[in-house]
């Protein structure tokens, strides 16, 4: 067979495109959003004097890590709106009511990434936030995603917080009562503080053929 005989070529440009295809996988990895460890936290002003938090705790999610090129990560997430919690079983309630969240209605808060934007050090993470029965985008800025370590199981584990606001009238959420000495008694307002815990996803066994 010569040496540039068509099989050749095609053995050639076969192994080049394996190699190429394992140099993308190998650069990017999986990582579960682990609930026991992860929250996100809300905060909202109250009759103009105070502050009001809560935090949803039911988060489901994955994130598509690529630490060579940071701008091609990818995430997505789910929040269960009935596991909202600020402390007070009646104002728990009328959260989860139709005069806000309608939980029966609308179930979950989801969040998919669009685009990271690189700052500095530091990272912008702008993705479609689909709250209410409306899809608004929104920004995350990154304060942190930590470098992969090992758990006491061996398990690989990295961490990710992120803060970012949004105005709830803009999902529909529009509530309020009107104060004697003016202003309103819930600002539109509402900052967001995440704080997930990842584990890396595990891979999924080959099934036996037959």
């Amino acid at each position: 067979m010569k040496k540039d005989s068509p099989m050749i070529r095609i053995a050639v440009a076969s192994t080049f495109c394996a190699l190429a295809c394992l140099s993308a996988l190998a650069s990017g990895a999986q990582w579960d959003i682990d609930g026991a460890h992860s929250t996100v936290r809300f905060k909202v002003r109250h009759m103009m004097v105070s502050n009001v938090e809560g935090t949803f705790a039911d988060i489901k999610g994955t994130f598509n890590v690529d630490d060579k090129d940071i701008t091609k990560t990818t995430s997505e997430a789910t929040i269960a709106v009935s596991s909202i919690n600020t402390n007070q079983e009646k104002r728990d309630a009328h959260l989860k009511s139709p005069d806000f969240f309608d939980v029966t209605k609308y179930p979950t808060i989801t969040f998919k990434s669009t685009k990271v934007v690189k700052k500095g050090k530091k990272f912008d993470l702008v993705g479609n936030l689909s709250l209410h029965g409306v899809t608004k985008e929104v920004t995350l800025k990154v304060d942190e995603l930590t470098a992969p370590a090992k758990d006491m199981q061996g398990s690989m584990r990295r961490g990710f917080s992120a803060t970012g606001e949004i105005n709830r009238k803009d999902f529909g959420l529009t509530w309020n009562k009107a104060l004697e000495a003016g202003g309103v008694a819930v600002s539109e307002k509402v900052d967001l503080t995440l704080n997930f815990e990842l584990g890396e996803a595990k891979k999924e066994e080959a099934k036996p053929k037959g």
